[in-house]
């Protein structure tokens, strides 16, 4: 199915959301729900097709294109949606299995920044989406032979990047102010307590600190002890008698512990989640706090 569904996507245009709405859907679900031998074929055929990669290029640039969005989610936000999922898988995947690519992606990473940065009242699961991409390109440190990334850092005809100070010489492609308007609005997204959101956003932040600590340890090490994280904390704690408990605050702490954030997390914190832990009910705990309760607890 994969051969006719993506050979389908290929003659559409982006405004034929009723069609590829779903086409783009089976495709993202073909490539994760299925055995790795398959998954290997699989992103070898999506790859291979020249006509999706070029259709998946023109419904990303319709990000940049949007006019002032709706309450909802409308059928050209979903349609987004899954054009940035299915591309952030087909990156993860084609560095995993080092597939041949026939056509690349160009984007502007400015762009792709700022959509992030410059919310403007964007659907939850646009903006979820688009930091999935985000997560894959930090991990793949921007050198995907699948994407080619302009911007203001990557003028074409320069043979080396002209930065504006050694520290973005040590960021490239991304920028020292870039990154700390990325930190700030990914703190202030964490404030909605929107658990899909959160999920995202705290992958989002700990690739990226992760990123900057192989580029730049000191960078990395003053973005994990920003006083404003610690306000962050207690806002993400200001309910609930468990509420060291949540998801979203154990990854935080793990993330503080990693970097050694003693300035944001102290030993009487630690404590209190060790406390919390031991009279809960483990047993009980969703998923994805007893995930995050065992990070935090392999990290102490």
């Amino acid at each position: 199915l994969l051969f006719p569904v993506s050979n389908l996507c290929g003659k559409c245009k982006p405004r034929d959301t009723d069609l590829l709405q779903p086409s783009l859907n089976f495709l993202y679900c073909s490539l994760h729900q299925t055995t790795p031998c398959s998954q290997q074929r699989a992103v070898a055929v999506l790859l291979s097709n020249v006509s999706l990669l070029e259709l998946l290029q023109k419904v990303l640039e319709c990000t940049w294109l949007r006019s002032p969005p709706p309450a909802y989610l409308s059928s050209e936000d979903a349609l987004l949606c899954s054009g940035w999922l299915l591309v952030a898988s087909l990156l993860l995947y084609q560095h995993r299995y080092n597939t041949e690519v026939h056509q690349t992606l160009s984007l502007d990473l400015t762009k792709v920044l700022n959509a992030v940065i410059f919310k403007k009242k964007k659907p939850i699961l646009l903006l979820v989406s688009i930091m999935q991409f985000l997560r894959a390109i930090l991990r793949q440190n921007f050198s995907s032979s699948l994407l080619v990334i302009v911007g203001q850092n990557t003028a074409q005809g320069a043979t080396q990047p002209q930065p504006s100070s050694l520290q973005d010489a040590a960021l490239h492609p991304l920028t020292s102010q870039q990154v700390f308007s990325l930190v700030v609005s990914l703190q202030n997204l964490l404030v909605h307590k929107d658990l899909l959101l959160s999920q995202a956003v705290l992958a989002c932040l700990e690739t990226l600190v992760e990123y900057l600590y192989v580029k730049n340890q000191d960078v990395a090490l003053h973005v994990a002890s920003q006083p404003w994280h610690r306000f962050l904390l207690f806002t993400l704690l200001s309910g609930g008698q468990k509420s060291f408990l949540q998801p979203e605050v154990l990854r935080l702490m793990t993330l503080f512990l990693r970097y050694q954030s003693s300035n944001i997390i102290s030993q009487k914190e630690i404590s209190q989640i060790l406390q919390e832990a031991t009279e809960a009910n483990l047993a009980e705990l969703p998923e994805a706090t007893s995930r995050a309760l065992h990070l935090f607890l392999c990290q102490v």
